[in-house]
Protein backbone atom coordinates (compact mmCIF):
# COMPACT_ATOMS: atom_id res chain seq x y z
CA UNK A 1 0.00 0.00 0.00
CA UNK A 2 1.46 3.11 -1.62
CA UNK A 3 1.17 5.72 1.27
CA UNK A 4 -0.65 8.79 -0.66
CA UNK A 5 0.99 12.36 -1.23
CA UNK A 6 -0.57 15.41 0.87
CA UNK A 7 -3.84 16.81 -0.76
CA UNK A 8 -4.17 20.75 -0.57
CA UNK A 9 -7.16 22.29 -0.04
CA UNK A 10 -8.56 24.66 -2.72
CA UNK A 11 -8.68 28.22 -1.43
CA UNK A 12 -10.21 31.79 -2.71
CA UNK A 13 -13.02 31.89 -5.18
CA UNK A 14 -16.79 32.96 -4.23
CA UNK A 15 -18.46 31.75 -1.21
CA UNK A 16 -20.73 28.95 -1.97
CA UNK A 17 -24.24 28.78 -1.19
CA UNK A 18 -24.70 26.50 1.66
CA UNK A 19 -26.42 23.39 1.00
CA UNK A 20 -29.59 21.98 2.93
CA UNK A 21 -27.94 19.45 5.66
CA UNK A 22 -27.37 15.97 4.93
CA UNK A 23 -28.84 13.36 6.80
CA UNK A 24 -27.24 12.09 9.72
CA UNK A 25 -25.65 8.68 8.42
CA UNK A 26 -24.32 10.82 5.29
CA UNK A 27 -22.65 13.26 7.86
CA UNK A 28 -21.17 10.09 9.89
CA UNK A 29 -19.86 8.81 6.48
CA UNK A 30 -18.36 11.82 5.55
CA UNK A 31 -16.69 12.34 9.18
CA UNK A 32 -15.06 9.11 8.45
CA UNK A 33 -13.43 9.38 5.58
CA UNK A 34 -12.53 12.64 6.38
CA UNK A 35 -10.33 11.19 9.24
CA UNK A 36 -9.21 8.86 6.80
CA UNK A 37 -7.74 11.08 5.04
CA UNK A 38 -6.27 13.19 7.58
CA UNK A 39 -4.03 9.86 8.70
CA UNK A 40 -3.26 8.94 5.16
CA UNK A 41 -1.93 12.34 5.04
CA UNK A 42 0.18 12.26 7.54
CA UNK A 43 1.79 9.15 6.27
CA UNK A 44 3.07 11.16 3.18
CA UNK A 45 6.24 12.03 2.57
CA UNK A 46 7.80 15.54 3.27
CA UNK A 47 11.09 17.34 3.08
CA UNK A 48 10.01 18.82 6.63
CA UNK A 49 10.04 16.47 9.77
CA UNK A 50 6.81 17.02 11.80
CA UNK A 51 4.82 15.53 14.10
CA UNK A 52 0.70 15.39 15.08
CA UNK A 53 -0.61 15.21 17.94
CA UNK A 54 0.85 13.39 21.54
CA UNK A 55 1.74 9.77 20.21
CA UNK A 56 0.59 7.31 22.52
CA UNK A 57 0.13 4.55 20.27
CA UNK A 58 -0.84 2.16 23.11
CA UNK A 59 0.81 -0.86 21.21
CA UNK A 60 2.95 -3.39 21.94
CA UNK A 61 6.51 -3.02 20.80
CA UNK A 62 5.56 -6.29 18.03
CA UNK A 63 2.52 -3.88 16.50
CA UNK A 64 5.08 -0.94 16.16
CA UNK A 65 6.34 0.05 12.07
CA UNK A 66 9.09 1.42 10.31
CA UNK A 67 7.80 2.86 6.84
CA UNK A 68 10.56 4.26 4.40
CA UNK A 69 8.61 4.60 1.73
CA UNK A 70 6.44 2.73 -1.54
CA UNK A 71 10.18 2.56 -3.36
CA UNK A 72 13.90 1.22 -2.29
CA UNK A 73 15.39 4.88 -2.47
CA UNK A 74 12.04 6.67 -2.94
CA UNK A 75 12.08 9.53 -1.52
CA UNK A 76 15.12 10.65 -2.55
CA UNK A 77 17.17 11.13 -5.82
CA UNK A 78 16.60 8.14 -7.44
CA UNK A 79 12.50 8.54 -8.07
CA UNK A 80 12.85 9.04 -10.86
CA UNK A 81 15.59 6.72 -11.61
CA UNK A 82 16.88 3.79 -10.82
CA UNK A 83 19.91 2.36 -9.23
CA UNK A 84 21.48 -1.23 -9.83
CA UNK A 85 21.16 -4.68 -7.55
CA UNK A 86 24.17 -3.77 -5.10
CA UNK A 87 22.94 0.07 -4.35
CA UNK A 88 19.43 -1.05 -3.66
CA UNK A 89 20.35 -4.22 -1.39
CA UNK A 90 22.86 -1.66 0.31
CA UNK A 91 20.04 0.54 1.21
CA UNK A 92 17.61 -2.50 1.82
CA UNK A 93 19.80 -3.95 4.41
CA UNK A 94 20.36 0.07 6.03
CA UNK A 95 16.57 0.50 6.53
CA UNK A 96 15.95 -3.40 7.56
CA UNK A 97 19.10 -2.58 10.28
CA UNK A 98 17.14 0.33 11.87
CA UNK A 99 14.18 -1.75 11.97
CA UNK A 100 16.49 -4.13 14.11
CA UNK A 101 17.89 -1.58 16.06
CA UNK A 102 14.37 0.18 16.83
CA UNK A 103 12.53 -3.24 17.29
CA UNK A 104 9.96 -2.54 14.67
CA UNK A 105 8.66 -4.33 12.10
CA UNK A 106 9.57 -2.87 8.68
CA UNK A 107 7.19 -1.96 5.96
CA UNK A 108 9.06 -3.16 2.93
CA UNK A 109 9.00 -2.35 -0.57
CA UNK A 110 6.65 -4.91 -2.41
CA UNK A 111 8.57 -4.43 -5.65
CA UNK A 112 11.87 -3.34 -7.00
CA UNK A 113 13.16 -1.54 -9.62
CA UNK A 114 15.23 -2.57 -12.30
CA UNK A 115 17.75 -0.89 -13.65
CA UNK A 116 18.33 -0.71 -17.61
CA UNK A 117 21.80 -0.83 -17.34
CA UNK A 118 22.04 -4.13 -15.45
CA UNK A 119 18.80 -6.30 -17.11
CA UNK A 120 19.06 -7.49 -20.72
CA UNK A 121 16.23 -9.79 -20.61
CA UNK A 122 13.18 -8.52 -22.72
CA UNK A 123 12.24 -5.37 -23.98
CA UNK A 124 11.54 -2.81 -21.13
CA UNK A 125 8.69 -0.55 -22.53
CA UNK A 126 8.36 3.20 -22.11
CA UNK A 127 4.74 3.63 -23.27
CA UNK A 128 1.58 3.38 -20.38
CA UNK A 129 0.90 4.83 -17.86
CA UNK A 130 3.81 5.69 -14.71
CA UNK A 131 2.17 2.89 -12.88
CA UNK A 132 2.15 0.28 -16.21
CA UNK A 133 5.88 1.60 -16.64
CA UNK A 134 6.61 0.78 -12.92
CA UNK A 135 4.83 -2.46 -13.00
CA UNK A 136 7.21 -3.32 -16.44
CA UNK A 137 10.11 -2.03 -15.09
CA UNK A 138 10.32 -3.70 -11.94
CA UNK A 139 10.00 -7.27 -10.08
CA UNK A 140 8.36 -8.64 -6.97
CA UNK A 141 10.54 -8.25 -3.78
CA UNK A 142 9.37 -11.96 -3.48
CA UNK A 143 10.68 -12.95 -6.35
CA UNK A 144 14.36 -12.33 -5.28
CA UNK A 145 14.02 -12.87 -1.67
CA UNK A 146 12.70 -15.14 1.21
CA UNK A 147 10.56 -12.79 3.12
CA UNK A 148 9.58 -15.57 5.38
CA UNK A 149 13.29 -15.78 6.12
CA UNK A 150 14.06 -12.30 6.30
CA UNK A 151 11.37 -11.93 9.50
CA UNK A 152 12.98 -14.28 11.56
CA UNK A 153 16.31 -11.73 12.18
CA UNK A 154 13.76 -8.41 11.29
CA UNK A 155 10.16 -8.78 11.57
CA UNK A 156 8.72 -7.97 7.79
CA UNK A 157 5.51 -7.20 5.65
CA UNK A 158 5.16 -5.75 2.75
CA UNK A 159 3.16 -2.62 1.47
CA UNK A 160 0.98 -4.00 -0.54
CA UNK A 161 -0.37 -6.85 1.98
CA UNK A 162 -3.61 -6.43 3.85
CA UNK A 163 -1.93 -6.64 7.23
CA UNK A 164 -0.24 -3.20 6.46
CA UNK A 165 -3.90 -1.91 4.71
CA UNK A 166 -5.44 -3.49 7.95
CA UNK A 167 -2.36 -1.00 10.33
CA UNK A 168 -3.33 1.95 8.46
CA UNK A 169 -7.01 1.20 9.27
CA UNK A 170 -5.86 0.58 13.01
CA UNK A 171 -3.76 4.16 13.13
CA UNK A 172 -7.16 5.64 11.91
CA UNK A 173 -9.16 3.78 14.89
CA UNK A 174 -6.25 5.35 17.54
CA UNK A 175 -7.84 7.71 20.04
CA UNK A 176 -4.65 10.50 19.63
CA UNK A 177 -2.87 9.38 16.43
CA UNK A 178 -0.50 7.04 16.39
CA UNK A 179 2.01 7.98 13.30
CA UNK A 180 5.27 10.33 13.20
CA UNK A 181 6.56 11.67 9.72
CA UNK A 182 10.72 12.17 10.44
CA UNK A 183 13.44 13.34 8.63
CA UNK A 184 17.25 14.14 9.32
CA UNK A 185 16.46 12.48 13.29
CA UNK A 186 19.17 9.73 14.34
CA UNK A 187 18.24 6.16 15.39
CA UNK A 188 19.47 6.75 18.95
CA UNK A 189 16.68 9.56 18.95
CA UNK A 190 14.20 7.63 17.45
CA UNK A 191 14.90 4.58 19.79
CA UNK A 192 14.64 6.80 23.41
CA UNK A 193 12.49 9.73 22.22
CA UNK A 194 8.97 8.89 23.24
CA UNK A 195 7.84 10.82 20.88
CA UNK A 196 8.95 8.56 18.50
CA UNK A 197 9.28 5.57 20.17
CA UNK A 198 5.81 5.56 21.50
CA UNK A 199 4.16 5.99 17.88
CA UNK A 200 2.57 3.10 16.16
CA UNK A 201 4.20 3.63 12.75
CA UNK A 202 7.39 5.62 11.77
CA UNK A 203 6.91 7.53 8.76
CA UNK A 204 11.13 7.65 7.79
CA UNK A 205 12.10 10.08 5.51
CA UNK A 206 15.85 8.74 4.89
CA UNK A 207 18.30 10.88 2.55
CA UNK A 208 17.61 12.33 0.00
CA UNK A 209 20.88 10.87 -2.03
CA UNK A 210 20.22 7.07 -1.49
CA UNK A 211 19.03 5.12 1.40
CA UNK A 212 22.62 3.31 2.46
CA UNK A 213 23.29 7.14 2.85
CA UNK A 214 21.86 6.42 6.46
CA UNK A 215 24.60 4.24 7.11
CA UNK A 216 27.53 5.70 5.07
CA UNK A 217 29.00 7.27 8.92
CA UNK A 218 29.24 3.59 10.72
CA UNK A 219 32.84 2.85 9.21
CA UNK A 220 33.64 0.54 11.69
CA UNK A 221 31.86 -2.90 10.30
CA UNK A 222 32.54 -4.37 13.56
CA UNK A 223 29.71 -2.27 14.79
CA UNK A 224 27.27 -3.12 11.92
CA UNK A 225 23.68 -4.76 13.75
CA UNK A 226 23.13 -6.64 10.55
CA UNK A 227 26.04 -8.48 8.20
CA UNK A 228 26.32 -7.01 4.94
CA UNK A 229 26.11 -10.85 4.03
CA UNK A 230 22.71 -11.01 5.25
CA UNK A 231 20.68 -10.09 1.82
CA UNK A 232 23.08 -12.62 -0.19
CA UNK A 233 21.93 -15.28 2.18
CA UNK A 234 18.08 -14.74 1.72
CA UNK A 235 17.53 -15.22 -1.81
CA UNK A 236 14.12 -16.89 -2.55
CA UNK A 237 12.87 -20.57 -2.15
CA UNK A 238 13.47 -21.03 -6.22
CA UNK A 239 16.59 -19.20 -6.98
CA UNK A 240 18.02 -21.30 -3.72
CA UNK A 241 16.33 -24.63 -5.42
CA UNK A 242 17.68 -24.01 -8.72
CA UNK A 243 21.17 -22.84 -7.54
CA UNK A 244 21.17 -26.35 -5.17
CA UNK A 245 20.60 -28.54 -8.36
CA UNK A 246 23.20 -26.68 -10.39
CA UNK A 247 25.95 -27.31 -7.50
CA UNK A 248 24.61 -30.95 -7.66
CA UNK A 249 25.84 -30.98 -11.48
CA UNK A 250 28.74 -29.70 -10.73
CA UNK A 251 29.73 -31.18 -7.57
CA UNK A 252 33.00 -29.85 -6.48
CA UNK A 253 33.64 -26.79 -8.31
CA UNK A 254 35.47 -23.40 -8.48
CA UNK A 255 34.10 -20.28 -9.27
CA UNK A 256 34.99 -16.55 -10.55
CA UNK A 257 33.25 -13.40 -10.86
CA UNK A 258 34.02 -11.37 -13.64
CA UNK A 259 32.28 -7.95 -13.50
CA UNK A 260 33.17 -6.05 -16.75
CA UNK A 261 30.39 -4.61 -18.99
CA UNK A 262 29.26 -1.54 -16.84
CA UNK A 263 32.52 -0.86 -15.26
CA UNK A 264 34.79 -0.26 -18.32
CA UNK A 265 33.51 3.47 -19.47
CA UNK A 266 35.95 5.31 -20.69
CA UNK A 267 36.41 9.25 -21.72
CA UNK A 268 38.67 11.43 -23.49
CA UNK A 269 40.39 14.15 -21.40
CA UNK A 270 40.52 17.62 -23.39
CA UNK A 271 44.03 15.86 -24.62
CA UNK A 272 41.99 13.30 -26.46
CA UNK A 273 43.74 10.58 -23.65
CA UNK A 274 41.54 7.66 -22.84
CA UNK A 275 40.82 7.81 -19.19
CA UNK A 276 39.03 5.20 -16.74
CA UNK A 277 38.13 4.87 -13.02
CA UNK A 278 39.20 1.68 -13.22
CA UNK A 279 42.67 1.84 -15.07
CA UNK A 280 43.81 -2.00 -14.58
CA UNK A 281 40.16 -3.55 -14.42
CA UNK A 282 40.13 -4.00 -18.77
CA UNK A 283 43.52 -5.76 -19.12
CA UNK A 284 42.91 -8.00 -15.14
CA UNK A 285 39.64 -9.76 -16.55
CA UNK A 286 40.69 -10.58 -19.98
CA UNK A 287 41.29 -14.27 -19.86
CA UNK A 288 45.00 -14.53 -20.39
CA UNK A 289 46.03 -12.64 -17.68
CA UNK A 290 43.05 -14.47 -15.43
CA UNK A 291 44.84 -17.82 -16.25
CA UNK A 292 47.85 -16.47 -14.55
CA UNK A 293 46.12 -14.73 -11.45
CA UNK A 294 43.61 -17.61 -10.65
CA UNK A 295 46.90 -20.28 -10.78
CA UNK A 296 48.15 -19.59 -7.61
CA UNK A 297 44.69 -20.43 -5.92
CA UNK A 298 42.98 -23.04 -8.62
CA UNK A 299 44.60 -26.18 -9.78
CA UNK A 300 44.43 -27.11 -13.50
CA UNK A 301 42.17 -29.65 -14.43
CA UNK A 302 39.21 -27.80 -11.66
CA UNK A 303 35.44 -27.37 -12.75
CA UNK A 304 35.33 -23.50 -12.90
CA UNK A 305 31.86 -21.62 -12.55
CA UNK A 306 32.02 -18.09 -14.58
CA UNK A 307 29.88 -15.51 -13.68
CA UNK A 308 30.22 -12.27 -15.50
CA UNK A 309 28.32 -9.34 -17.49
CA UNK A 310 30.71 -9.84 -20.38
CA UNK A 311 28.34 -9.97 -23.57
CA UNK A 312 31.21 -11.37 -26.16
CA UNK A 313 30.62 -14.51 -27.07
CA UNK A 314 33.64 -16.83 -26.97
CA UNK A 315 35.37 -14.18 -24.59
CA UNK A 316 36.46 -16.98 -22.11
CA UNK A 317 37.49 -20.12 -24.58
CA UNK A 318 41.00 -19.69 -23.70
CA UNK A 319 40.37 -20.68 -19.85
CA UNK A 320 39.12 -24.24 -21.83
CA UNK A 321 42.91 -24.85 -22.21
CA UNK A 322 43.20 -24.90 -18.52
CA UNK A 323 39.80 -25.62 -16.48
CA UNK A 324 36.57 -27.44 -17.16
CA UNK A 325 33.80 -24.68 -17.97
CA UNK A 326 30.80 -24.38 -16.80
CA UNK A 327 28.00 -20.98 -16.90
CA UNK A 328 24.68 -20.30 -16.03
CA UNK A 329 24.29 -21.15 -19.62
CA UNK A 330 24.59 -24.62 -19.14
CA UNK A 331 21.14 -24.99 -17.00
CA UNK A 332 18.94 -23.35 -19.11
CA UNK A 333 16.61 -26.18 -18.40
CA UNK A 334 16.81 -25.04 -14.73
CA UNK A 335 16.30 -21.25 -15.14
CA UNK A 336 14.50 -20.80 -18.23
CA UNK A 337 11.60 -21.33 -16.15
CA UNK A 338 12.17 -19.04 -13.34
CA UNK A 339 13.97 -16.49 -14.36
CA UNK A 340 12.62 -13.46 -15.87
CA UNK A 341 15.14 -10.66 -15.20
CA UNK A 342 19.14 -10.43 -14.58
CA UNK A 343 18.75 -9.96 -10.74
CA UNK A 344 16.85 -13.11 -10.60
CA UNK A 345 20.17 -14.44 -12.61
CA UNK A 346 22.37 -12.56 -10.40
CA UNK A 347 21.13 -13.89 -6.96
CA UNK A 348 20.84 -17.29 -8.61
CA UNK A 349 24.87 -17.28 -9.70
CA UNK A 350 25.55 -15.79 -6.26
CA UNK A 351 24.63 -18.78 -4.72
CA UNK A 352 26.93 -20.36 -7.11
CA UNK A 353 29.93 -18.69 -6.17
CA UNK A 354 28.47 -18.55 -2.86
CA UNK A 355 29.13 -22.72 -2.55
CA UNK A 356 32.30 -22.89 -4.52
CA UNK A 357 35.52 -24.49 -3.16
CA UNK A 358 37.64 -21.69 -4.28
CA UNK A 359 35.87 -18.35 -4.90
CA UNK A 360 37.55 -15.46 -6.27
CA UNK A 361 36.00 -12.14 -7.40
CA UNK A 362 36.27 -8.96 -10.05
CA UNK A 363 37.58 -6.46 -6.54
CA UNK A 364 38.14 -6.74 -3.25
CA UNK A 365 35.32 -5.64 -0.89
CA UNK A 366 37.09 -7.83 2.64
CA UNK A 367 40.43 -8.25 3.13
CA UNK A 368 40.09 -11.89 3.03
CA UNK A 369 38.92 -11.79 -0.23
CA UNK A 370 40.89 -13.29 -3.78
CA UNK A 371 40.46 -10.64 -6.51
CA UNK A 372 41.09 -10.72 -10.30
CA UNK A 373 41.67 -6.81 -9.94
CA UNK A 374 44.10 -4.85 -7.05
CA UNK A 375 42.21 -1.86 -8.43
CA UNK A 376 39.79 -0.33 -5.36
CA UNK A 377 36.33 -1.11 -6.01
CA UNK A 378 35.14 2.12 -4.48
CA UNK A 379 34.71 4.75 -6.97
CA UNK A 380 37.85 7.18 -6.05
CA UNK A 381 37.09 9.54 -9.02
CA UNK A 382 40.16 9.81 -9.95
CA UNK A 383 40.29 9.15 -13.81
CA UNK A 384 43.82 7.44 -14.95
CA UNK A 385 45.36 6.04 -17.95
CA UNK A 386 44.12 2.55 -18.91
CA UNK A 387 47.15 0.02 -18.54
CA UNK A 388 47.36 -2.99 -20.91
CA UNK A 389 50.48 -4.65 -20.32
CA UNK A 390 52.29 -5.79 -17.37
CA UNK A 391 53.30 -3.39 -14.41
Amino acid sequence: MAIPSRIAGAGGGRKPRVPPLPPARTLLTAFAAAVALAVLCLLSSSPAASLSGSWRSGARNGDKYLYWGGRIDCPGKHCSSCAGLGHQESSLRCALEEALFLGRTFVMPSRMCLSSVHNTKGVLPRSGTSKQRWEENSCAMESLYDIDQISRTVPVILDNSKKWHDMVSRSMKLEVGGVVRVTGVSRDELKQNPLYSTALIINRTASPLAWFMECKDRKNRSSVMLSYKFLPSMPAKQLKDAANKMKEILGDYDAIHVRRGDLLKNRKDRFGVERSLHPHLDRDTRPEYITKRIAKWIPPGRTLFIASNERTPGFFSLLSDRYKLAYSSNFSSILDPIIENNYQLFLAERLMMQGAKTFVKTMREFDSDLTLCDDPKKNTKVWQRPVYTDD
